[in-house]
């Protein structure tokens, strides 16, 4: 038998997909059982954001133990219990259900000798997108000046300045399940869109509604041209703070910041610097360094010109999540033999 574990919460359905697979895996769902501990390893912040209120764990510490112990394979989610490698002593392959590597950084399966999985470009993609493209529109038709005027209790009707987006160019920086939906959708409003990836050949598609896509070192010649900026790459080595003073410098005079990837890929310092000196007209961040365990810096937060919100991108009212699936399809290519998809790699950083 193969046995699999389940540490994240799954519905019915879920499950029967999962054991519907093939009639060799033994399933144990332990949803919620680590959620004491949970609250317990990572920050009051995390706990409070991501964990029912009323979560508390299930069993006692040898029983939790004694689940991990047996387990070959394991779906997890975020957060999960941080020494999981050196509990699962049998563990091969573990598969997480959100997308970004980097949030695995902090337990102990990073850099191990386990097989992980993410579920990269099968998350909501299409509301992450729906939101990039909201964060541009707000800052577009200079929909921050409406609060302005309701606390004034008076219209300021130039300092509008809305902006026609038909023609305008959007540079989408990481072209993956999130951008491809990000640039589809700027393009069907007229837009011109250009992007930026990590792999890099002559003999990759260029992805619907884009003009233009590079690599990374074409990054620097797209944002002086670009009005929007959109950040959709994954938290690695290269592009932590990847935003920096002079990448800032050289976004287009006026134009339109967008982060829904994570907070550590622009330095906030140099954000700061350059919302200061009036070089950006707007910034909307899903994602704001160490989100996970504290509030945004109060000079970004407060800042009439940039939008935050608690990285919710990902949510809306119809759920299109495609991990469960992911991991069955790689679960029956692990049975056989296959190489599974999504496969982290460490000196890369996903």
């Amino acid at each position: 038998m193969l046995e699999v574990v389940s540490i994240q919460r799954i519905s019915v359905a879920e499950k029967a997909a999962i054991q519907a697979v093939d009639p060799a895996i033994n399933l144990t769902d332990a949803g919620g059982w680590f959620d004491g501990e949970i609250r317990e390893t990572w920050p009051a912040f995390t706990s409070n954001r991501y964990l029912p209120p009323d979560a508390n764990g299930k069993g006692s510490r040898e029983e939790r133990d004694r689940i991990l112990a047996k387990a070959e394979v394991i779906l997890g989610g975020w957060p999960f219990p941080l020494d999981l490698r050196a509990r699962a002593k049998k563990l091969k392959w573990f598969h997480q259900r959100p997308a970004g590597a980097s949030n695995l950084l902090r337990g102990d399966l990073w850099g191990s000798d386990v097989l992980v999985t993410t579920s990269r470009g099968s998350g909501n993609t299409l509301a992450m997108a729906e939101y990039a493209l909201a964060g541009i529109l707000h800052f577009a038709k200079g929909l921050p000046q409406a609060s302005v005027d309701r606390e004034a209790g008076h219209f300021s009707h130039r300092a509008y300045q809305p902006l026609l987006l038909d023609g305008k160019t959007a540079c989408i920086v990481g072209t993956g399940g999130i951008g491809q939906d990000v640039g589809r959708l700027c393009a069907a409003i007229g837009m011109r869109v250009v992007g930026t990836r990590g792999t890099v050949g002559s003999d990759l598609p260029v992805p619907e509604g884009f003009a233009f896509v590079g690599g990374p070192d074409e990054l620097d010649r797209l944002l002086p041209e670009a009005d929007f900026v959109v950040i959709c790459c994954q938290w690695t080595p290269e592009t932590n703070h990847l935003f920096n003073t002079e990448r800032l410098a050289l976004m287009k005079r006026g134009s339109v910041l967008v982060n829904v990837a994570r907070g550590e890929i622009i330095d906030e310092t140099a954000l700061v610097e350059a919302l200061r000196h009036d070089h950006l007209r707007g910034v909307a961040l899903d994602v704001y360094d160490g989100e996970f365990e504290t509030a945004p810096i109060a000079r970004l937060w407060s800042h009439a010109r940039v939008l935050i919100t608690p990285h919710i991108s990902g949510m809306s009212d119809r759920n299109r999540h495609r991990a469960v699936e992911i991991f069955c399809d790689n679960l029956a290519a692990y049975l056989a033999g296959r190489p599974l998809v999504n496969v982290i790699d460490w000196e890369r950083g996903y």
